[in-house]
């Protein structure tokens, strides 16, 4: 049989619509040897546009891992690094589909998706047990970097250095926790202590448990802090009192309380700055 288009041989088939183009697809008259019509063919490719395109169809240069090895992790989007962690999508959704519905179910925050357990995680469609526990345990590598504690001892020379050294700690506890920074003569830290943990609402602190490990590392000053789960920023009355009795406790013993911190997510409270010491 011979194929003809547009030549003397050969009929070529307007649409049926003669006022669209034909833009999709070439419909040819196929002949036989006696020159007899056989029937219409339809020589377009059709593509299924109800299946989405997985990452493999895309260019390598927006691939998410290619994309790293190519401009480094700075040119990936947040939803482009989570992709790599969880490493694939569902049948319907890409891994960075799947990683965007992760960021949506987190308020689009990063410290909000920190905060989030595998349980919150695996509610999100495309979150399996074993991405969740892969997602958890990089915020908490996250965590751990920014807290590495350098070689040389780290100088708190204001209320905020005092919280960047321990937000990282307290900053995304469900419960509250109460820590304390031990410092030498050069406002030094020397080591840094959790007390106490408690639930939602509160926490014990007892003075003679801080003061017992000051004088064992011979600290000259201290620096305490708990957090507020709720957000709230205001000083309680226990919170007030606490605050004093480690202040008397210290003049007896010269170690001085130079700080008392409530930490609220990203923001905090200092008892030194609001004249509260």
């Amino acid at each position: 049989m011979d194929l003809v288009s547009g030549t003397p041989t050969g009929t070529y088939w307007k649409s049926q619509n003669a006022t669209s183009k034909l833009r999709d697809s070439h419909v040819f008259r196929i002949k036989n040897r006696n020159q007899q019509p056989i029937g219409p063919v339809n020589l377009a490719v059709k593509i299924d546009e109800s299946r989405p395109l997985t990452i493999k169809s895309w260019s390598p240069e927006d691939r998410p891992r290619e994309k790293l090895a190519l401009k480094g992790t700075a040119a990936l989007s947040d939803a482009e690094l989570i992709a790599i962690l969880i490493g694939s999508g569902t049948a319907k959704l890409s891994a960075v589909d799947v990683s965007k519905k992760v960021l949506q179910h987190a308020g689009n925050n990063l410290h909000t998706l920190a905060k989030l357990s595998v349980k919150d995680l695996v509610k999100v469609n495309g979150i399996g047990d074993a991405k969740a526990y892969t997602i958890v345990a990089a915020m908490e590598l996250g965590r751990r970097r920014k807290e590495a504690e350098p070689n040389e001892r780290h100088k708190i020379s204001s209320s905020r250095d005092a919280y960047d050294h321990l937000a990282g700690d307290m900053m995304d506890l469900p419960h509250e926790e109460f820590w304390v920074l031990l410092l030498n003569r050069a406002h030094q830290v020397v080591k840094k202590k959790r007390i106490s943990e408690g639930g939602v609402s509160g926490t014990v602190a007892d003075p003679k448990i801080i003061y017992k490990m000051a004088l064992e590392e011979l600290a000259s000053g201290i620096i305490v802090a708990h957090n507020h789960p709720s957000g709230n920023m205001t000083a309680s009355q226990s919170d007030i009192d606490l605050t004093r009795k480690l202040k008397e406790a210290g003049k007896f013993l010269e170690i001085q309380l130079l700080d008392h911190l409530i930490i609220c997510g990203q923001k905090y409270v200092s008892f030194a700055d609001e004249g509260l010491l």
